[in-house]
Order: C-alpha cells, then structure tokens, then sequence
C-alpha cells in the first residue's frame, strides 16, 4: 500500500510537472523581461499624504488631483506605469504605483513629474520589487474590464 501511494504521488508530481512546462511560452517570457521564475525587477512607490496639503482649497485639490490622474495616463502610455491605485480610507498612505523601471533614479524621474508630488500633496517612498513578469500584460487587459474612465 506504501508503495502504491509513493507511485501515485510520484505520478501526479511527474504530471504536474510535464503540465507546468507544457504551459510555458518562451516567447511571451522574453518578451515581459521573466526571469526563469517568471519573475523581475520592478519599484513600487508608495503615495503618502504630502506636507503641503493644507495649502490648498479643496477646489486647488481637485485640479491637482486631475492633473496627477492624467499624469498617470501619460505614464501608463510610455510603458513605465504598470499598476496605480489609491488604498481605501483616509490615511497617510494614499497609494501605489508600481513602475517597470530598473532603478529607484528613473522611478524617482517619472515621480517627478506628478503635479501632486511638485505641489507637496504628495510624497514617495520608493522600493524595488521582485513580482510577477507578467503584471506587465495588465494594460492589455485593463481596457477590456473597464467601462468608464476616470
């Protein structure tokens, strides 16, 4: 009986295994930057509530928020913006973005040009992140999900 279940489950990993590479498309992993993992390098920032906010009337604010949210599009159109979305609720973090960049310099860059960060309603902090290689492919699902635009 022993035996029986050691060859069972030898068999169902062996065939999970031929499954998994049989899955596997070369093409498309080069093509997102994957590493053998399917995995790579990315840096997330992380949107908190700037120093300057107070400075503002609601109606600045809201202009600015309207420019950041192009700004997002533009970013998104390059290519550089993989992921962006605020959190729930009225906190200090505010948000994320996740930028298909190698270096926390050229994130800092695109960062830079959000009319929220130049007028102080918000601020970055900036990581690398090791996730999926395939978050890239988002921006070709998004649109077919999404009824109205912001």
């Amino acid at each position: 009986m022993k035996k029986l279940f050691t060859i069972l489950f030898l068999s169902l990993g062996l065939s999970t295994f031929g499954f998994a590479q049989s899955e596997y498309d070369e093409a498309l992993a080069t093509k997102v930057g994957a590493d053998d993992y399917g995995m790579k390098k990315y840096v997330m920032a992380f949107l908190l509530r700037g120093d300057r906010v107070g400075e503002y009337t609601p109606e600045q604010r809201q202009e600015i928020q309207g420019e950041h949210m192009a700004n997002i599009g533009k970013m998104a159109e390059m290519g550089k913006l993989v992921v962006a979305g605020p959190f729930f609720g009225n906190e200090e973090l505010r948000g994320i973005y996740i930028f298909d960049v190698q270096t926390i310099e050229e994130a800092k860059t695109l960062t830079e040009t959000d009319p929220a960060i130049q007028a102080g309603v918000l601020k970055m902090d900036l990581k690398e992140w090791y996730g999926s290689a395939a978050l890239v492919l988002l921006s070709d699902l998004y649109p077919k999900v999404t009824k109205k635009s912001f």
